[in-house]
């Protein structure tokens, strides 16, 4: 979950690689570093927390500096040592004439580093990343070549990795490689890039190449070169990036969150587009190779996903169930992987993940495949590793997300449940076409009734303000919006570091009333129209009846609510199957007013990144 920026070229080098961590600092903010190659030394800068200290750091130390002509930096996500300056990256081998970063985990880096000790290695860190050093140091040592010595290296490598490797003697020179973990080669005129995701290079070129597990990139100002593990040269495709760079700019909000809530009425049109033109036309998924004999042999859908993208999971077994008739089971990837499942090639296994490069989650992928199952993998990342395992995939077209609190991937996943649904029953003929007819056309009115809430935050910002003292949240639903539960509960955990629970509301009684009194707020999703609407109106009365403060998310016009519920928060008027779409927007809202009143980092909380590339 590190970020990497490498760069060989024309322009400030401190700049580049400070502007492209910036645009990579969701990945990671517990330390950060960069080892530049100037005028034949190479000079190595780290420093603990945020990215701004090493800006500091750099700024002060820039006398030291006469030209510098490539360089690597990275942000670290503490995984094997905590964070600290000896731990941060990048690492040196004995010498200090080598430095590596590196993004995922080594699972042998004991036996290795113990080996390295024998040899004469002198350890300073307790990282994994500081063994590939001291590695491929000796394996140089050996050949004087730094793509021989990264080459035999990583084949003594077991785990994930995304590294880059540099040499005092050979300057201008940057040898990268990847297994399980993502990276990308941005491409210029008299300058080449490397790093560990588009962000980082989009500032400067749209020119890009994949890395595919087990390649080698060697990268000069003038040319890349790629091989694979064995040394063979590789002709790869270059790809154009379809992102500009002001999706990177804040365009006048207060906070990437903030922005990326207001984008998401715009986010489901660009969802719908091309998918839904008419509610009289069947839905169009182009990249979903599901016909009537596939679908006639499956015997169920099993959907995998981690944080976020699990409670969308959530949601989207529900529509399935509901309206193509097919048994869904959802489950976390981390938990997928370490058991024996039932999936077969009569299972569609959906893997669903912002990022695409979600590590348990491609485990799970990889693992359903070899079982035969249809893999379908809905991401917001069609260039990601998931996608390229897909044999059938769904873009979510969210475009970059860089608050590490997803929002806008979240509702943008939930459409796609809502197409693919729609899309299994149209296939399957399990529900009526006037239903369909109506579901469609409701369907496309959710961002006009996403922006209506957008534009009256008062309720909950107050709401937010009147709430933020408490210790300790429980949020409540049944049905679909179960689902809204558990993640307006992740949302409020994630920013502001208030203890929050999702619950079935059904539940509370069995266990989770004895925590209820004047100091625990209950937040209570309920729609009319469904059939649990009055069940919850119950179990809050239970609560209030426990002194708890009571808060209803809800479209309903009754004013007895008030009598109830101590603060109440409408949405409009929706039909209870497509009310996740709306309920999710004010408690990702809630969540952030919140944090912000608490003073929190709202885009980069604590302990947290954006793409957990690691199990």
């Amino acid at each position: 979950m590190c970020g990497i920026v490498g760069y060989v070229g024309y322009r400030d080098v401190v700049s580049v690689i400070l502007n492209g961590l910036t645009n990579l600092e969701y990945r990671g903010y517990d330390s950060a570093g960069m080892a530049l190659q100037d005028c034949g030394e190479l000079r190595i800068y780290k420093t603990l927390g945020k990215l701004i200290n090493l800006k500091n750091e750099l700024e002060a130390k820039k006398y030291e500096l006469k030209h510098p002509s490539s360089g690597i930096g990275h942000i670290r996500w503490a995984t094997h040592g905590s964070p600290s300056l000896v731990n941060a990256h990048p690492h040196t081998c004995t010498c200090g004439r080598l430095v590596v970063v590196h993004n995922g985990i080594i699972e042998n880096y004991k036996e290795l580093r113990e080996e390295l000790i024998k040899k004469g290695c002198k350890f300073k860190s307790q990282t994994d990343t500081e063994t590939i050093a001291h590695l491929v140091a000796d394996e140089y040592a050996n050949s004087k070549d730094l793509e021989i010595a990264v080459r035999n290296s990583v084949k003594k490598l077991q785990g994930a990795y995304a590294i880059c490797v540099m040499h005092k003697d050979t300057p201008d020179l940057i040898v990268g490689a990847r297994k399980h973990a993502p990276m990308v080669i941005g491409l210029g005129e008299g300058e080449n890039f490397i790093a560990s995701d588009i962000p980082a290079i989009i500032e400067y070129t749209k020119k890009t190449i994949y890395l595919e597990d087990n390649e080698i990139a060697v990268v000069t100002k003038d040319k890349v070169k790629i091989t694979d593990i064995n040394g063979k040269e590789l002709v790869k495709k270059t790809e154009i990036l379809p992102w500009e760079p002001v999706a990177l700019s804040k365009l006048g909000y207060k906070h990437f969150m903030l922005k990326e809530i207001h984008e998401q009425p715009d986010v489901i049109r660009n969802v719908l587009n091309g998918k839904l033109y008419d509610i009289d036309e069947p839905v169009i998924l182009n990249e979903v190779k599901l016909d009537k004999e596939i679908l006639k042999n499956l015997n169920k859908i099993q959907i995998i996903a981690c944080g976020t993208s699990l409670h969308a999971a959530l949601a989207g077994k529900y529509l399935i169930e509901d309206l193509a008739g097919i048994s869904v089971e959802v489950e976390a990837s981390s938990e997928y992987i370490y058991r024996r499942t039932t999936t077969d090639s009569s299972t569609l296994v959906i893997g669903v993940s912002q990022s695409g490069e979600t590590a348990d989650t491609i485990t799970a992928i990889k693992q359903a495949k070899e079982k035969k199952a249809h893999v379908l993998i809905i991401t917001n990342r069609p260039d990601s590793n998931m996608a390229r395992l897909a044999d059938s995939l769904i873009p979510v077209n969210a475009g970059i997300e860089v608050s590490v609190a997803a929002t806008k991937s979240y509702s943008a996943q939930l459409i796609s449940f809502y197409l693919l649904a729609i899309y299994l029953a149209e296939i399957k003929e399990t529900v009526d076409k006037q239903s369909l007819k109506n579901l469609k056309h409701e369907l496309i009115q959710i961002p006009s009734k996403i922006e209506e809430i957008l534009s009256d935050l008062k309720p909950i910002q107050n709401c937010a303000r009147k709430f933020s003292s408490y210790k300790n949240f429980i949020y409540i639903s049944r049905g679909i919006n179960l689902s809204t539960a558990y993640e307006g509960a992740l949302k409020l955990k994630e920013i502001s570091y208030i203890n929050a629970t999702g619950y079935p509301a059904g539940e509370l009684k069995h266990g989770p009333i004895a925590m209820l009194d004047e100091t625990m707020p209950v937040l209570a999703v309920l729609i009319p129209g469904g059939i649990t609407y009055e069940k919850i109106l119950s179990n809050c009365e239970e609560a209030k009846a426990r002194n708890a403060k009571l808060i209803a998310l809800t479209s309903s016009n009754d004013d007895n609510l008030k009598n109830i519920f101590d603060v109440v928060i409408k949405i409009p008027k929706v039909n209870e199957i497509l009310s996740p779409a709306l309920t999710c927007v004010p408690l990702q809202l809630l969540a952030y007013y919140i944090a912000e009143f608490l003073g929190k980092d709202v885009d980069q909380p604590r302990n947290l990144a954006k793409s957990v590339t690691v199990e």
